[in-house]
């Protein structure tokens, strides 16, 4: 499965750089909502870190739509998904693929967002640099796990790109919160009160859907459009 699971990711990756579309989509409306947050305040003044890391994180959310609305659409337009399914390995590795090429994808365009958040909003990296690093890996693992699931659920809808942000933006919340309550400290010296269960919070949200995505993708994937 994982060897199946690799080859579809490489895939992807190749398909997605080659065009360029969907990724440079990503980044520039990231880049796009940190500026324009960052014109929200006065001459001199400084965001705190939090306002800084929920930024950060909400970049992150839309971009992760994109990435999976067009990860998702390279078989959908070439109407390839059920070679997919017809192919001798595990559907599961479908579905980690995908999630694997998001991760990629996502770790990417955050390492263009980290330095835009730095320099737009008057961020600086403290001596918590390790845990917010930690913070962003854990909650990407969950994010991708949805993100690549739901991404098979809006596959056949007429308005794809809609389904997946309802349906993954309100699932997220509990992630992005921990992810921004303990990505603050990255931006200061001063570690969030009940970071371990904060970073609890991720972990248990990485299981659930980790958990979801072996079970349900078969079933939503190959159901009927």
């Amino acid at each position: 499965m994982l060897k199946a699971a690799s080859a579809i990711a490489m895939k992807d990756l190749r398909l997605v750089l080659a065009r360029g579309t969907g990724l440079v989509q990503a980044l520039l409306l990231g880049l796009l909502l940190i500026f324009v947050f960052s014109l929200s305040q006065q001459v001199g003044e400084t965001m705190t870190p939090q306002g800084a890391a929920a930024i950060f994180w909400l970049a992150s959310a839309f971009c992760q739509v994109l990435i999976y609305n067009t990860l998702y659409s390279i078989e959908e337009a070439n109407g390839t998904r059920y070679g997919l399914l017809l192919a001798p390995v595990p559907v599961q590795s479908v579905w980690l693929g995908k999630a694997l090429s998001g991760l990629l994808l996502l770790l990417v365009a955050q390492l263009v967002f980290l330095p835009a958040t730095v320099v737009f909003l008057g961020q600086k990296l403290s001596s918590l640099w390790d845990v917010g690093l930690l913070t962003v890996l854990l909650a990407d693992v969950g994010i991708v796990a949805l993100g690549s699931l739901l991404g098979a659920l809006s596959q056949g809808q007429a308005a794809r790109e809609s389904l997946l942000s309802i349906v993954l933006f309100p699932l997220l919340v509990p992630v992005l919160l921990a992810g921004i309550r303990v990505g603050a400290g990255a931006f200061s010296e001063e570690m969030v009160e009940g970071c371990a269960q904060w970073l609890g919070i991720i972990g248990a949200f990485d299981a659930l859907f980790l958990g979801t995505g072996i079970v349900l993708f078969g079933f939503l994937y190959g159901g009927e459009d």
